[in-house]
């Protein structure tokens, strides 16, 4: 199977090596990222401007637009016999209301609008701690390989949520759970020059109960089946 592969952080991010590596057992991977950060910009596409795509070497290819573009270039031009769309893994959480504004998490989501099937990954990062990619990697490829034996679900897709834990812990358990339907914190710090800066603590947001960021947050992989269609 080849695999078209995307992030909104960039085609040079550690998260998307990581990804790149947690493919490579189960198939080949093409790499189609923005040339540089997108983080945050959701859906948005690029309908009046020309999309630049710059080839990177074998199976990699940086497109001057946004992760959105990123898959309708893949899947339209470059990598049109894609089994599967992966998107990630995100440098932070998209876990709850984060997966309105993700552009990683929007990538997935316009793979199932033309009829693919897209997984979309993240992991969570506390304060004061590193990423462990390689770990993370290790995390991803048992995650895929276990969605890949499932049954498709049309008009759906797959939003894995890694958690962030120290090196002595364990593994961590997977969960499959609900998108948990608490908004981000709404906080602004007002600047010198009359403007305000969003400064809403994410650690300390509202969560449900077994839902995905009680999941995430406690330790464990979230897994959620997010419908569209």
């Amino acid at each position: 199977m080849r695999f078209l592969l995307t992030n909104d952080d960039g085609i040079d991010a550690n998260g998307l090596h990581a990804l790149v590596a947690a493919v490579r057992g189960l198939g080949e991977p093409v790499v189609v990222a923005p040339v540089g950060p997108q983080s945050g910009v959701s859906h948005a596409v690029t309908t009046h401007a020309a999309v630049r795509v710059e080839p990177r070497g074998a199976g990699r290819f940086a497109v001057h637009g946004t992760p959105a573009d990123c898959v309708r270039v893949g899947l339209h031009r470059v990598c049109p016999d894609a089994g599967l769309v992966l998107s990630g893994i995100n440098h932070g959480g998209n876990l709850g209301a984060d997966v309105y504004y993700s552009g990683t998490v929007a990538a997935a989501r316009e793979a199932v609008l033309h009829g693919w099937a897209g997984v979309a990954l993240s992991h969570y990062r506390k304060r004061g701690m590193e990423f462990d990619w390689p770990r993370a990697a290790t995390w991803a490829a048992r995650v895929l390989a276990d969605l890949l034996a499932r049954p498709p679900v049309p008009g759906a897709f797959y939003n894995v949520g890694l958690p962030h834990l120290r090196p002595d812990e364990p593994d961590p358990e997977v969960v499959f759970c609900p998108l948990d339907p608490h908004p981000l914190p709404l906080s602004y710090r007002h600047e010198d020059d009359g403007g305000m800066h969003y400064d809403g603590d994410y650690h300390a947001r509202e969560r449900t109960a077994g839902a995905d960021v009680d999941v995430c947050f406690g330790g464990r992989i979230a897994i959620t089946l997010i419908k569209l269609l």
